[in-house]
């Protein structure tokens, strides 16, 4: 991934990742990887900073319909209808009209 995408500088991960991730990350990758953690003392649903980014496309995965279930039996197929799938949704993005004053 780092030399695919030389820009890419932080990284969130989840609580779970806590630990010697967080140094080998900058010190192999040269990146930062900051922890998006819940506090203990929560008694109902709060929504975490920044989890929407990781959790938001496999809602809009789940929109098709092929990849409500894992029926593959290779990789490599589901692979390809994760793409179909993310491409799909980002051509209905661009062709959508804009409104009018938004740039």
């Amino acid at each position: 991934m780092r030399r695919l995408h030389r820009d890419i500088t932080l990284v969130w991960a989840d609580g779970g990742y806590t630990g010697g991730l967080i140094a080998w990350c900058r010190n192999k990758l040269a990146l930062t990887l900051q922890i998006v953690k819940r506090t203990d003392d929560t008694t109902r649903f709060v929504v975490l900073p920044r989890r929407w980014v990781a959790e938001h496309p496999f809602a809009w995965l789940m929109n098709s319909r092929r990849l409500a279930r894992s029926y593959e039996a290779l990789p490599a197929t589901s692979e390809a209808l994760i793409q179909r799938s993310m491409v799909t949704r980002m051509n209905r993005r661009l062709a959508r009209p804009r409104a009018a004053g938004y740039h």
